[in-house]
């Protein structure tokens, strides 16, 4: 059940915009702002995302078919179909 959550979470992202952006709340109302943070684009190699951003904080295993991988960075998180980028989400920044 939840490995098909995230396929479909991935395959949603897949089919949207591949624009890089933050979602913020301001006033009460929830508002998308574009992201300064560098982060992997779709298509890239797992080498390629190691080789720019270093090794991941944790991995996780590839679940379900076609196989979905995690990495975990400090800023993002990268979720890989068998070795390509399909989508990063920028981590919500720390609340001070």
């Amino acid at each position: 059940m939840r490995a098909r959550v995230l396929l479909a979470l991935l395959v949603a992202c897949a089919v949207s915009a591949t624009a890089a952006a933050e979602t913020i709340v301001v006033d009460g109302q929830l508002q998308v702002a574009p992201t300064t943070v560098p982060h992997p684009h779709r298509s890239q190699t797992m080498r390629q995302v190691q080789r720019r951003f270093g090794a991941p904080e944790k991995r996780y295993p590839a679940v379900g078919r076609p196989p979905i991988t995690r990495w975990d960075y400090p800023d993002f998180s990268v979720f890989f179909e068998y070795n390509r980028v399909v989508h990063a989400v920028v981590h919500a920044p720390a609340a001070h």
